[in-house]
């Protein structure tokens, strides 16, 4: 079961990394006329969302040859990702313009993240200790 439920959140991240990617790097490269279609999008968002993307191909590979950094990563992008968010808040409360649905796409982005997290900490990090402890 542990391999797995690795493997599937694996791929579920490059997915996600690859589509992360693909639309924040599209923005900010401007392909495809991706940028006009984004409407109102804040620049240190989208960033965030690539840097991310990147990230989450390396936790990716961390999962699947389960290495024990793979938790700490994610927690970082985790943190990474809030603290945008609380950006993006203050943003909005400054009366900065912005998109409705990327407040709702940074929150399942930082709740997906936590998830992974929580999957990487359960079959990682914690049968680790309980093995080096034999």
């Amino acid at each position: 079961m542990k391999n797995i439920t690795l493997n599937i959140s694996a791929i579920v991240l490059t997915l996600f990394a690859l589509l992360t990617l693909f639309m924040s790097g599209s923005v900010i490269f401007d392909l495809f006329g991706i940028r006009e279609k984004e409407g109102n999008y804040v620049l240190f968002i989208v960033v965030t969302n690539f840097v991310a993307g990147l990230l989450y191909l390396l936790s990716a590979y961390g999962m699947l040859t389960t290495k024990p950094w793979t938790v700490r990563l994610l927690l970082m992008i985790t943190g990474m990702l809030i603290i945008a968010f609380v950006g993006l808040m203050i943003h909005v409360n400054q009366g900065g313009i912005y998109e409705t649905q990327t407040i709702r796409a940074m929150m399942f982005r930082i709740s997906l993240t936590a998830f992974i997290t929580g999957i990487a900490w359960k079959y990682i990090s914690k049968n680790r200790k309980t093995t080096s402890e034999l």
